[in-house]
């Protein structure tokens, strides 16, 4: 994995600082950016084509989201993944996800069951080692839509801001084999559950696949010692 920064096209009717953010937060969470990374503000305002200060904007709120390490007067660099804070926030996936499939499963069974299926089947397209990413973002397109489903469109947002480090630690262990098909497994198991009408049996079928990658953080930890913080 590559620590180098590429260009960014900027929209200009949009806040510079927040597009910013967005991309370099985007970066780290795919580790691109790989922590020890040092994130100079001078080739970051000549990558973006901005002032000093947009991109100081965006460097702050990587701080207080905990992605960078800002050492003044000295360099910016990207933090280690800490995985006491990927633990809270699988805990706080754990808690809300749960009861959200149990809920669907008493009360919008069928049609939930067929969406998450249609969802599964793009996810299944793009099992490739060639498209991570785009296999990354069906995955949240599916839990995502758990919580669309309930009506707590407000919660996944206040989840996926506290799951930065839960989420670069499924990104180290996504490429490592059978992982992929482990989480199609997983989703699977999730749908055909929703389906049954049986809660025990679908959020029995999420909690085993929410807690997929920290139950081997010790080989995710051993493959990437430099990046981990424990």
């Amino acid at each position: 994995m590559s620590g180098m920064i590429r260009g960014g096209q900027l929209d200009r009717s949009r806040q510079v600082a927040l597009q910013v953010h967005e991309i370099l937060r985007e970066r780290i969470l795919r580790v691109e950016l790989v922590p020890g990374t040092v994130l100079s503000r001078a080739s970051l305002q000549l990558e973006f084509g901005v002032s000093q200060t947009p991109v100081r904007d965006a460097l702050m709120r990587l701080q207080e989201e905990g992605m960078v390490d800002v050492y003044p007067q000295y360099a910016t660099v990207v933090a280690k993944i800490d995985v006491g804070h990927a633990r809270q926030a699988q805990f706080l996936r754990l808690s809300i996800e749960l009861e959200a499939v149990r809920r669907l499963t008493e009360e919008r069974a069928a049609v939930t069951a067929t969406e998450l299926s249609e969802i599964l089947l793009r996810q299944r397209a793009v099992a490739t080692p060639d498209t991570y990413d785009r296999f990354d973002e069906i995955d949240r397109e599916f839990h995502r839509h758990l919580y669309e489903r309930t009506g707590i469109e407000q919660l996944w947002v206040n989840v996926r801001r506290q799951s930065v480090h839960l989420d670069r630690l499924r990104r180290l262990n996504l490429p490592m084999p059978g992982k992929m098909q482990t989480v199609l497994a997983d989703h699977e198991a999730i749908v055909e559950g929703i389906r049954s009408g049986k809660a025990d049996v679908a959020t029995a079928a999420l909690r085993k696949h929410l807690s997929g990658t920290l139950s081997i953080i010790d080989v995710i930890s051993a493959e990437f010692p430099d990046y981990i913080r424990r």
